[in-house]
């Protein structure tokens, strides 16, 4: 009988010590892959510029936009504007607006981005996507592997991405996100 117990015990304390150690693996690795990369700026408008890793501690709202795009100008640009004025009061949020130029180069200039910024009176942040020597899409755009524009990213308080999307999608379900993540810790 006592021959029986220790196999048994020491088999069963190894799958629990096991079974532990992947639980941990999985945790670490979702916790690391939603980390949201840095963005890579060239230049700003509306702002001095600040870093992702400046804004832990707040839910940044992300539009990753061009100039000429019909979803930009119809959709995820004027749900911008109504997100940064419904929240205009709230410290904890940031609405950030990424130019993420991977066509038309010569059409959509910064030039021609701080008057359409003017244009369309944005008061929020507008970022230009750095274009990095030899690539064909901007930085900022490969590191969050976003499809084209628009495309929205949601970053939680601890830097985490919660929401991503390209195209539109129904803002209510995602409001509804933003107020859930406001109140998170």
């Amino acid at each position: 009988m006592i021959n029986d117990f220790w196999p048994k015990s020491l088999f069963v304390a190894g799958v629990l010590l096991l079974g532990a150690f992947l639980l941990s693996i999985r945790a670490e690795a979702e916790s690391s892959e939603n980390i949201a990369p840095e963005w890579v700026i060239s230049e700003w408008i509306n702002s001095e510029g600040f870093t992702l890793s400046d804004m832990r501690g707040k839910v940044v709202i992300i539009d990753f936009f061009q100039l000429w795009c019909p979803g930009c100008n119809k959709f995820s640009g004027p749900l911008m504007k109504k997100w940064s004025q419904k929240y205009s009061g709230q410290s904890d949020i940031q609405f950030v607006a990424i130019h993420t130029v991977f066509e038309g180069h010569s059409q959509q200039t910064p030039k021609i981005l701080r008057q359409y910024v003017k244009e369309k009176n944005i008061t929020y942040p507008v970022g230009v996507d750095d274009q990095v020597s030899g690539q064909r899409l901007p930085e900022t755009m490969i590191r969050y592997n976003t499809r084209g524009t628009p495309e929205m990213a949601i970053i939680d308080k601890k830097g985490r991405i919660r929401f991503q999307h390209f195209g539109s999608f129904n803002p209510d379900v995602i409001e509804g996100l933003i107020d859930t993540l406001l109140k998170e810790e």
